[in-house]
C-alpha cells in the first residue's frame, strides 16, 4: 500500500538491530539510545532487488545532463556517500515503478516532479 512497505518488498529497506539496550552508569541501570543500522533486510524479493539496483547503478553511467545524473552527482556533492546516493535513486524507481503499477498508467516524462533545491536560492 505505501513506498516504504514496496520499499521493503524490495529488499531495499535498511534493517537495524540493538541487543542489551540497558547499560549500568553509576550503579544505576539506564537505557542506551544507540541502536546499529545493520544493512538492507534480506527478506525482499532477491530479482527486485537486483533489477532496482542494477537500475540504480546504470544512473552513475547516463550523460551528464540526465536529471536522475543531476540528482545523483547533488547527492554526491552533499556529502552522501555513493552506495546510499545509489539506495536513494533505486527507492525513487521503486516509488515510481509503484505509482504507475496502482494507476495503471503508463510513465509520461513530463509529470516528472522535482523537488526544488533549497541551496539554489
Amino acid at each position: 500500500r505505501s513506498k516504504q512497505k514496496f520499499w521493503s518488498y524490495c529488499g531495499l529497506a535498511v534493517t537495524t538491530e540493538s541487543s542489551g539496550d540497558w547499560k549500568r552508569v553509576r550503579g544505576v541501570w539506564s537505557r542506551t539510545t544507540s541502536t546499529k543500522t545493520r544493512g538492507l533486510n534480506h527478506l525482499g524479493n532477491p530479482w527486485l532487488k537486483a533489477a532496482l539496483k542494477a537500475a540504480a547503478l546504470s544512473v552513475t553511467q547516463l550523460r551528464a545532463d540526465h536529471p536522475m545524473k543531476v540528482d545523483y552527482e547533488q547527492m554526491i556533492l552533499q556529502g552522501r556517500r555513493p552506495n546510499l546516493a545509489r539506495l536513494t535513486i533505486a527507492r525513487r524507481l521503486a516509488a515510481t515503478a509503484l505509482s504507475l503499477w496502482k494507476k495503471q498508467e503508463v510513465y509520461d516524462y513530463s509529470k516528472r516532479h522535482r523537488p526544488p533545491n533549497p541551496k539554489a536560492a
